[in-house]
């Protein structure tokens, strides 16, 4: 049951925010805003940083109102014999993950409610309804948190990101009069990546069809821009030549929201070009699809292992042809 006072001091915790990790959680920082519009929130990043305090701060900005990281909250068991934050008190938290010991420190901050599913709700103030399930994609978890604390349905809303300066800089780059394909080749893990000659034929075959493949390389994949512009001199490589003005993640955003498709694998870079809104072809190979997938509106996901294999070689040139081809028709 709710409480009968909307709270006036909120406190969202998680363990850190990597790019992926926050760009999966702005539905529900948004619905926690919409939720509660005049409560202050504060977000607690207890184990790490967070990028809503760097790079991706302008996105939060009027949905957060406090930012605190590497706070060393939530990791050891001596912590359960001091308060976390001594001195702040918060009507309501939300512990957004499910270690059991990190739960047990933060159940000792100074606090009226506190919403957590470790143990299945048993450290909670709240539970949800008798029969309740645990959700399989980490948003929806963490969105039904929102539900238990309110007593009111919280829906899941996948909007595109929009940055006004980010995006002016992006049509420079992307001018209108073509239709622009993304390419997101790269991952944090080799073992996540789709060959990349096979992202380059798929260059190809649009650039034979009248498109423009737009290959996005992040920092990591940067050393690769010499090889992919000599193998596909039809790209174009926006990041890179924007660098000199710093080209970051917003930008990235801001390009996928130029683009009619993008191909990418399970990336902190796919869920980039996803948070513009674009339609994405969404590659996996060896991780498990079905807790994170990108949030963008229209999705096409490809897995290796319908082709009868966890790695990623596994999956056909044709089947991502296919599949770009397939959103291209609904745009």
């Amino acid at each position: 049951m709710a409480a009968s006072a909307p709270p006036r001091t909120i406190l969202a915790y998680v363990g850190l925010d990597l790019m992926g990790d926050a760009l999966m959680k702005m539905p529900f920082v948004r619905a926690l805003r919409e939720t509660y519009p005049q409560a202050r929130i504060t977000w607690l990043a207890g184990k790490g940083k967070t990028v809503f305090s760097g790079p991706l701060a302008p996105l939060v900005k009027g949905l957060i109102d406090e930012v605190i990281e590497d706070a060393g909250i939530g990791s050891d068991w001596t912590e359960l014999f001091r308060r976390p934050l001594p001195g702040r008190h918060f009507d309501l938290v939300i512990d957004t993950q499910r270690r059991v010991l990190t739960t047990l420190i933060l159940r000792r901050l100074d606090c009226d409610r506190f919403i957590s599913g470790a143990m299945d709700f048993a450290l909670s103030s709240q539970r949800p309804p008798s029969g309740y399930r645990k959700p399989v994609t980490m948003i929806r978890q963490i969105l039904d948190l929102i539900e238990v604390a309110s007593g009111t349905a919280v829906e899941e809303k996948i909007a595109p990101l929009y940055d006004p300066a980010s995006y002016s800089r992006a049509t420079s780059l992307l001018p209108d009069g073509k239709t622009y394909v993304g390419l997101v080749p790269g991952a944090g893990g080799r073992h996540k990546c789709w060959p990349r000659e096979r992202f380059v034929e798929i260059g190809r075959r649009q650039a034979s069809r009248g498109r423009v493949p737009v290959m996005i390389l992040g920092p990591d994949e940067s050393s690769w821009a010499a090889e992919l512009k000599t193998a596909l001199p039809e790209a174009r490589f926006p990041l890179q030549e924007d660098a000199a003005r710093g080209a970051g993640p917003l930008l990235t955003i801001a390009l996928a929201a130029r683009m009619a498709a993008a191909v990418s694998n399970d990336s902190g870079g796919g869920h980039l070009v996803a948070a513009g809104g674009v339609p994405l072809v969404s590659l996996w190979g060896p991780t498990v699809m079905e807790k994170a997938p990108p949030q963008t509106p229209t999705l096409i996901t490809v897995l290796a292992r319908s082709f009868g294999s966890t790695a990623m070689e596994a999956i056909p040139v044709d089947a991502v042809d296919e599949a770009v081809e397939t959103l291209l028709k609904k745009n």
